[in-house]
């Protein structure tokens, strides 16, 4: 099956290329490299192009014959949503239609698509199930949350079959360590934390100490990014047999941001500042998904449940690429 890659030289969309080349299929990249790095593709064939140009995305499906789409290709910063909601409205919700019309003009029906926890916004309990009210509370979750909305009504045509995946936090280096995080600027916690432990940042800081969990910081579930990929590798397939479907993919365990600082102090023999500052606003003290849909429904189970594995990868590709990728 040869499947378009949208985003596919990003952190996630790299190891979902990976994977896809490991265990047959012929993935093609679909990247404008504004986020992503050649060097992270390796030997997959690479469409640089703009998910905004209809035209080029037609070309591209019907040239390399694609039979699936993956969408990787948003852009997912909280915080510079809220300072730039037009461009992640332009860039996440209405580049994602115009895939999705390009899709249905050469009638290319599968689509699998990379959505986040943050449609809940702060939820009522935790863990969190897929049921549960969806209140995204800035642009990043509210486009999320409207492709999912877009998906399912063009899936009541007959003319799609989705999954939508929410994902909790994404972490770790894939593919053997081989594919790790390089955002720039970064904004993850673990690469973060790595850094300081590298020398290569000051400081590392905890917003807010007075949370009701155990060691008063606030506690999210991580998800390495080779299990994520597995979970699509399951979603697809199960796209032959049924047209929606909407999982919640994590761990179903929570670390707090004091014990992801002391596993990277563990896992480096490094020590590093720790700066405590006020909380920031709209953070939930505990964010915990509930997957056991995905694993019902499509046998998927996360083989990375132990942070201080995750921790592991993401040092060693951190190590081998101190200065992150060389494009």
């Amino acid at each position: 099956m040869r499947v378009l890659v949208c985003g596919g030289a990003g952190y996630i969309g790299s190891n979902m290329t990976a994977m896809l080349t490991a265990e047959g299929f012929e993935p093609i990249v679909f990247d404008n490299l504004s986020k992503g790095h050649k060097a992270a593709i390796h030997n997959a064939k690479l469409v640089e192009g703009d998910l905004a140009d209809h035209d080029l995305i037609v070309q591209t499906l019907q040239e390399h014959n694609i039979q699936a789409v993956m969408h990787f290709a948003a852009l997912i910063e909280v915080g510079e949503s809220v300072l730039m909601p037009l461009e992640y409205y332009q860039n996440n919700l209405s580049n994602t239609r115009t895939l999705l019309s390009a899709m249905q003009q050469v009638n290319v029906a599968i689509f699998v698509f990379s959505s986040t926890a943050a449609v809940y916004g702060i939820p009522e309990r935790v863990p969190i199930t897929e049921d549960m009210p969806k209140q995204p509370m800035n642009p990043y979750g509210e486009t999320k949350r409207a492709v999912e909305r877009l998906c399912h009504y063009q899936s009541q045509t007959g003319k799609l079959r989705y999954a939508s995946l929410r994902y909790f936090n994404a972490c770790g280096a894939g593919n053997n360590a081989t594919l790790g995080e390089d955002h720039r600027p970064e904004s993850h916690l673990i690469p973060l934390t790595i850094q300081a432990a590298m020398g290569k940042r000051s400081e590392v800081r905890i917003y807010g100490t007075d949370y009701p969990t155990p060691d008063g910081t606030c506690i999210r579930d991580y998800i390495h990014v080779d299990d994520l990929c597995k979970a699509h590798l399951l979603a697809l397939n199960k796209l032959k047999e049924q047209s929606e479907l909407v999982y919640n993919l994590g761990n179903s365990t929570g670390y707090s941001v004091r014990q992801v600082i002391d596993t990277v102090r563990k896992v480096s023999g490094k020590d590093f500042e720790v700066v405590e500052t006020n909380r920031r606003p709209g953070d939930s003290a505990v964010l915990t998904s509930d997957a056991s849909k995905a694993a019902a429904q499509l046998q998927w189970k996360p083989k990375f449940t132990d942070l201080e594995e995750i921790v592991t990868t993401a040092w060693q590709w951190h190590n081998q690429h101190p200065n992150g990728y060389e494009d």
